[in-house]
Protein backbone atom coordinates (compact mmCIF):
# COMPACT_ATOMS: atom_id res chain seq x y z
CA UNK A 1 0.00 0.00 0.00
CA UNK A 2 2.67 2.41 0.85
CA UNK A 3 4.28 1.88 -2.66
CA UNK A 4 1.20 2.23 -4.32
CA UNK A 5 0.86 5.60 -2.51
CA UNK A 6 3.42 6.79 -3.53
CA UNK A 7 3.61 6.45 -6.99
CA UNK A 8 0.57 7.81 -7.01
CA UNK A 9 1.78 10.21 -5.39
CA UNK A 10 4.34 10.84 -8.18
CA UNK A 11 2.42 10.72 -10.67
CA UNK A 12 0.58 13.96 -8.96
CA UNK A 13 3.84 16.25 -8.90
CA UNK A 14 4.67 15.07 -12.26
CA UNK A 15 1.11 16.35 -13.83
CA UNK A 16 1.03 18.87 -11.78
CA UNK A 17 4.39 20.25 -12.63
CA UNK A 18 3.12 19.60 -16.58
CA UNK A 19 -0.03 22.02 -15.76
CA UNK A 20 2.05 24.43 -14.52
CA UNK A 21 4.12 24.72 -17.50
CA UNK A 22 1.63 24.53 -19.95
CA UNK A 23 -0.78 27.00 -18.49
CA UNK A 24 2.30 29.57 -17.94
CA UNK A 25 3.87 28.84 -21.53
CA UNK A 26 0.48 29.32 -23.31
CA UNK A 27 -0.54 32.14 -21.08
CA UNK A 28 2.82 34.16 -21.82
CA UNK A 29 2.06 33.63 -25.50
CA UNK A 30 -1.15 35.21 -25.74
CA UNK A 31 -0.24 38.64 -27.52
CA UNK A 32 -0.37 41.73 -24.74
CA UNK A 33 0.13 41.97 -21.34
CA UNK A 34 -1.61 42.73 -17.95
CA UNK A 35 -1.24 46.51 -18.56
CA UNK A 36 -1.55 46.76 -22.03
CA UNK A 37 -5.77 48.12 -21.27
CA UNK A 38 -4.45 50.38 -19.33
CA UNK A 39 -4.91 53.87 -20.34
CA UNK A 40 -2.03 56.50 -20.48
CA UNK A 41 0.28 55.16 -18.38
CA UNK A 42 3.59 56.97 -18.87
CA UNK A 43 6.47 54.76 -19.86
CA UNK A 44 8.32 55.69 -16.51
CA UNK A 45 5.99 53.66 -14.20
CA UNK A 46 5.07 50.91 -16.79
CA UNK A 47 8.97 50.13 -16.92
CA UNK A 48 8.71 49.79 -13.19
CA UNK A 49 5.28 47.79 -12.87
CA UNK A 50 7.28 45.59 -15.54
CA UNK A 51 10.06 45.54 -12.81
CA UNK A 52 7.98 44.71 -10.05
CA UNK A 53 6.70 41.66 -11.34
CA UNK A 54 9.21 40.36 -13.27
CA UNK A 55 7.67 41.28 -16.67
CA UNK A 56 10.79 42.70 -18.19
CA UNK A 57 12.56 39.73 -17.82
CA UNK A 58 13.10 36.80 -20.63
CA UNK A 59 10.23 33.88 -20.67
CA UNK A 60 12.31 31.29 -19.44
CA UNK A 61 13.65 33.58 -16.47
CA UNK A 62 10.26 34.00 -15.67
CA UNK A 63 9.37 30.51 -15.43
CA UNK A 64 12.27 29.39 -13.44
CA UNK A 65 12.00 32.52 -10.80
CA UNK A 66 7.68 31.23 -10.66
CA UNK A 67 9.09 27.83 -9.86
CA UNK A 68 11.40 29.14 -7.08
CA UNK A 69 8.78 30.87 -5.59
CA UNK A 70 5.60 28.12 -5.91
CA UNK A 71 8.54 25.73 -3.82
CA UNK A 72 8.18 28.65 -0.69
CA UNK A 73 4.97 28.47 -0.81
CA UNK A 74 4.56 32.26 -2.80
CA UNK A 75 2.07 32.05 -5.56
CA UNK A 76 2.54 36.01 -5.72
CA UNK A 77 0.77 39.46 -5.57
CA UNK A 78 -1.65 39.93 -7.92
CA UNK A 79 -1.45 42.68 -10.71
CA UNK A 80 -4.99 44.77 -10.84
CA UNK A 81 -5.77 43.81 -6.51
CA UNK A 82 -3.48 46.81 -4.49
CA UNK A 83 -1.39 44.48 -2.04
CA UNK A 84 -3.51 41.05 -2.15
CA UNK A 85 -1.92 37.81 -2.30
CA UNK A 86 -2.87 35.28 -4.48
CA UNK A 87 -3.48 32.32 -1.24
CA UNK A 88 -5.20 35.33 0.61
CA UNK A 89 -7.62 35.94 -2.49
CA UNK A 90 -8.34 31.81 -2.84
CA UNK A 91 -8.99 31.44 0.61
CA UNK A 92 -11.32 34.46 0.86
CA UNK A 93 -13.20 33.44 -2.26
CA UNK A 94 -12.74 29.53 -1.91
CA UNK A 95 -15.22 29.34 1.44
CA UNK A 96 -18.21 30.22 -0.62
CA UNK A 97 -17.52 27.71 -2.98
CA UNK A 98 -16.26 25.18 -0.72
CA UNK A 99 -19.44 25.35 0.94
CA UNK A 100 -21.90 24.95 -1.90
CA UNK A 101 -19.93 21.93 -3.49
CA UNK A 102 -19.80 19.91 -0.59
CA UNK A 103 -23.94 20.26 -0.06
CA UNK A 104 -23.91 19.58 -3.75
CA UNK A 105 -21.56 16.42 -3.18
CA UNK A 106 -23.63 15.25 -0.75
CA UNK A 107 -27.00 15.62 -2.45
CA UNK A 108 -25.89 14.58 -5.91
CA UNK A 109 -24.91 11.20 -4.44
CA UNK A 110 -27.77 10.33 -2.11
CA UNK A 111 -30.21 11.34 -4.74
CA UNK A 112 -28.37 9.90 -7.65
CA UNK A 113 -27.96 6.27 -6.25
CA UNK A 114 -31.28 6.05 -4.63
CA UNK A 115 -32.82 6.50 -7.81
CA UNK A 116 -30.62 4.53 -9.72
CA UNK A 117 -31.30 1.53 -7.31
CA UNK A 118 -35.09 1.74 -7.57
CA UNK A 119 -34.82 2.16 -11.21
CA UNK A 120 -32.74 -1.00 -11.08
CA UNK A 121 -35.33 -3.00 -8.72
CA UNK A 122 -38.41 -2.08 -10.44
CA UNK A 123 -37.31 -2.29 -13.69
CA UNK A 124 -39.31 -1.35 -16.32
CA UNK A 125 -41.99 0.02 -14.47
CA UNK A 126 -43.64 3.22 -13.46
CA UNK A 127 -40.83 4.10 -11.10
CA UNK A 128 -37.77 3.02 -13.73
CA UNK A 129 -39.50 4.83 -16.13
CA UNK A 130 -39.37 8.41 -14.20
CA UNK A 131 -36.42 8.24 -13.08
CA UNK A 132 -34.66 7.46 -16.55
CA UNK A 133 -36.85 10.19 -18.02
CA UNK A 134 -35.48 12.48 -14.83
CA UNK A 135 -31.77 11.46 -15.81
CA UNK A 136 -32.30 12.16 -19.47
CA UNK A 137 -33.72 15.93 -18.48
CA UNK A 138 -30.97 16.45 -16.50
CA UNK A 139 -27.77 15.35 -18.62
CA UNK A 140 -29.80 17.02 -21.58
CA UNK A 141 -30.54 20.39 -20.31
CA UNK A 142 -27.49 22.89 -19.02
CA UNK A 143 -26.88 23.92 -15.81
CA UNK A 144 -27.86 27.79 -16.56
CA UNK A 145 -31.05 26.71 -17.70
CA UNK A 146 -31.86 24.56 -14.95
CA UNK A 147 -30.73 27.31 -12.57
CA UNK A 148 -32.74 30.21 -14.64
CA UNK A 149 -36.09 28.66 -14.88
CA UNK A 150 -35.83 27.58 -10.74
CA UNK A 151 -34.66 31.35 -10.04
CA UNK A 152 -37.95 32.41 -12.35
CA UNK A 153 -40.44 29.56 -10.99
CA UNK A 154 -39.57 29.16 -7.42
CA UNK A 155 -37.88 32.71 -6.57
CA UNK A 156 -39.79 34.84 -8.88
CA UNK A 157 -43.31 33.75 -9.75
CA UNK A 158 -43.76 31.60 -6.11
CA UNK A 159 -41.24 33.07 -3.85
CA UNK A 160 -40.59 30.77 -1.84
CA UNK A 161 -36.64 30.42 -2.10
CA UNK A 162 -34.11 34.25 -2.27
CA UNK A 163 -33.75 35.08 -5.72
CA UNK A 164 -29.97 35.54 -5.26
CA UNK A 165 -27.81 35.63 -2.40
CA UNK A 166 -25.20 33.43 -0.09
CA UNK A 167 -26.22 34.54 3.62
CA UNK A 168 -28.55 31.24 4.81
CA UNK A 169 -29.62 27.70 4.36
CA UNK A 170 -32.48 28.77 2.24
CA UNK A 171 -30.21 30.08 -0.33
CA UNK A 172 -28.44 26.80 -0.66
CA UNK A 173 -31.51 24.97 -2.35
CA UNK A 174 -31.99 26.84 -6.01
CA UNK A 175 -28.04 26.30 -6.70
CA UNK A 176 -27.77 23.21 -5.43
CA UNK A 177 -30.60 21.73 -7.20
CA UNK A 178 -28.64 23.71 -10.07
CA UNK A 179 -25.48 22.59 -9.81
CA UNK A 180 -26.59 18.57 -8.92
CA UNK A 181 -28.97 18.02 -12.16
CA UNK A 182 -26.37 16.26 -14.04
CA UNK A 183 -24.69 14.45 -11.61
CA UNK A 184 -27.37 12.88 -10.69
CA UNK A 185 -28.68 11.84 -13.94
CA UNK A 186 -25.12 10.51 -14.21
CA UNK A 187 -25.12 8.49 -10.85
CA UNK A 188 -28.66 7.49 -11.59
CA UNK A 189 -27.79 5.83 -14.84
CA UNK A 190 -24.66 4.26 -13.66
CA UNK A 191 -25.95 3.15 -10.69
CA UNK A 192 -29.42 1.44 -12.59
CA UNK A 193 -27.12 -0.10 -15.12
CA UNK A 194 -24.41 -1.01 -12.74
CA UNK A 195 -27.34 -2.80 -10.34
CA UNK A 196 -29.39 -4.59 -13.17
CA UNK A 197 -25.85 -6.33 -14.19
CA UNK A 198 -25.07 -7.28 -10.42
CA UNK A 199 -28.85 -8.41 -9.88
CA UNK A 200 -29.09 -10.99 -12.71
CA UNK A 201 -25.43 -12.35 -11.45
CA UNK A 202 -24.48 -15.73 -10.73
CA UNK A 203 -23.44 -15.51 -7.03
CA UNK A 204 -27.18 -13.16 -6.39
CA UNK A 205 -29.03 -16.45 -7.45
CA UNK A 206 -26.85 -18.48 -5.20
CA UNK A 207 -27.32 -16.23 -2.40
CA UNK A 208 -31.26 -16.34 -2.74
CA UNK A 209 -30.80 -19.88 -2.79
CA UNK A 210 -29.22 -19.96 0.44
CA UNK A 211 -32.14 -18.50 2.22
CA UNK A 212 -29.95 -14.86 2.58
CA UNK A 213 -32.59 -11.86 3.70
CA UNK A 214 -33.57 -9.81 0.28
CA UNK A 215 -31.94 -7.07 3.06
CA UNK A 216 -28.94 -8.73 3.48
CA UNK A 217 -28.42 -9.41 -0.32
CA UNK A 218 -29.40 -5.60 -1.28
CA UNK A 219 -26.94 -4.01 1.32
CA UNK A 220 -23.81 -6.86 1.29
CA UNK A 221 -23.71 -7.82 -2.74
CA UNK A 222 -25.92 -5.65 -4.91
CA UNK A 223 -25.13 -2.44 -3.63
CA UNK A 224 -21.46 -2.78 -2.93
CA UNK A 225 -21.04 -4.18 -6.03
CA UNK A 226 -23.13 -1.86 -7.87
CA UNK A 227 -21.71 1.40 -6.16
CA UNK A 228 -18.13 0.94 -7.60
CA UNK A 229 -19.05 2.89 -11.07
CA UNK A 230 -20.32 5.36 -9.08
CA UNK A 231 -16.86 5.42 -7.24
CA UNK A 232 -14.99 5.95 -10.40
CA UNK A 233 -17.08 8.88 -11.26
CA UNK A 234 -17.27 10.99 -7.69
CA UNK A 235 -13.58 12.05 -8.13
CA UNK A 236 -13.74 13.64 -11.03
CA UNK A 237 -17.01 15.32 -9.94
CA UNK A 238 -16.31 16.20 -6.91
CA UNK A 239 -13.38 18.28 -8.81
CA UNK A 240 -15.74 19.29 -10.98
CA UNK A 241 -18.67 20.88 -9.11
CA UNK A 242 -16.26 22.19 -6.26
CA UNK A 243 -14.25 24.30 -9.10
CA UNK A 244 -17.02 24.21 -11.98
CA UNK A 245 -19.83 26.06 -10.72
CA UNK A 246 -18.43 29.55 -11.85
CA UNK A 247 -21.51 30.15 -14.04
CA UNK A 248 -23.49 29.17 -11.19
CA UNK A 249 -22.28 31.70 -8.97
CA UNK A 250 -23.09 34.44 -11.59
CA UNK A 251 -26.82 33.24 -11.72
CA UNK A 252 -27.19 33.52 -7.65
CA UNK A 253 -24.49 36.02 -7.02
CA UNK A 254 -22.21 33.96 -4.69
CA UNK A 255 -18.96 35.32 -4.67
CA UNK A 256 -16.91 32.46 -5.19
CA UNK A 257 -13.51 30.93 -6.76
CA UNK A 258 -15.17 30.85 -10.33
CA UNK A 259 -16.10 34.44 -10.10
CA UNK A 260 -12.61 35.63 -9.31
CA UNK A 261 -11.00 33.16 -11.80
CA UNK A 262 -13.03 34.90 -14.94
CA UNK A 263 -11.93 38.16 -13.63
CA UNK A 264 -8.52 37.27 -13.56
CA UNK A 265 -8.78 36.04 -16.93
CA UNK A 266 -10.63 39.08 -18.68
CA UNK A 267 -7.63 41.09 -16.44
CA UNK A 268 -4.88 39.28 -17.61
CA UNK A 269 -4.14 39.12 -13.89
CA UNK A 270 -1.31 36.10 -14.48
CA UNK A 271 -0.55 35.60 -10.48
CA UNK A 272 -4.30 35.00 -10.04
CA UNK A 273 -5.17 32.71 -13.39
CA UNK A 274 -1.59 30.80 -12.15
CA UNK A 275 -2.35 30.10 -8.70
CA UNK A 276 -6.26 29.57 -8.94
CA UNK A 277 -5.26 26.79 -11.91
CA UNK A 278 -2.85 25.40 -9.40
CA UNK A 279 -5.12 25.42 -6.97
CA UNK A 280 -7.78 23.58 -9.41
CA UNK A 281 -5.43 20.80 -10.50
CA UNK A 282 -4.35 19.90 -6.89
CA UNK A 283 -8.48 19.61 -5.99
CA UNK A 284 -8.58 17.52 -9.44
CA UNK A 285 -5.35 15.32 -7.88
CA UNK A 286 -6.50 15.00 -4.83
CA UNK A 287 -10.03 13.57 -6.07
CA UNK A 288 -8.65 11.50 -8.10
CA UNK A 289 -6.19 9.97 -5.72
CA UNK A 290 -8.88 9.15 -2.97
CA UNK A 291 -11.27 7.77 -5.85
CA UNK A 292 -8.28 5.33 -6.17
CA UNK A 293 -7.98 4.26 -2.78
CA UNK A 294 -11.67 4.25 -1.88
CA UNK A 295 -11.89 1.91 -5.02
CA UNK A 296 -9.11 -0.30 -3.61
CA UNK A 297 -11.40 -0.21 -0.40
CA UNK A 298 -14.98 -1.32 -1.36
CA UNK A 299 -13.47 -3.69 -4.14
CA UNK A 300 -11.70 -6.63 -2.26
CA UNK A 301 -10.90 -8.47 -5.30
CA UNK A 302 -8.61 -5.98 -6.82
CA UNK A 303 -4.95 -5.82 -5.45
CA UNK A 304 -2.32 -3.97 -4.60
CA UNK A 305 1.27 -5.74 -5.98
CA UNK A 306 4.01 -3.47 -6.88
CA UNK A 307 2.30 -0.39 -6.60
CA UNK A 308 -0.35 -1.15 -9.03
CA UNK A 309 -3.81 -2.64 -9.66
CA UNK A 310 -3.87 -6.15 -10.40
Amino acid sequence: MFRYIFNRFLHMVISLFVLISATFFLMKAIPGDPFTAEKKIPEQILQRLYAQYNLDKPVFEQYVLYLKNILKGDLGISMKMLNQEVTHIIGQTFSSSLKLGVVAIIVAVIVGVTLGMLAALYHRKLIDNVAMVLAVLGIAVPSFVVASLLQYLLAYHWKVFPVMGFKGPMNYFLPVMALTASPIAVIARLTRSSMLEVLHSDYIKTAKAKGLSWFSILSRHVLRNGILPVITYVGPMTANIITGSVVIEQIFGIGGIGKQFVQAINTRDYPIIMGITIFYGVILMVARFLTDVAYVAVDPRIKLAGGKED
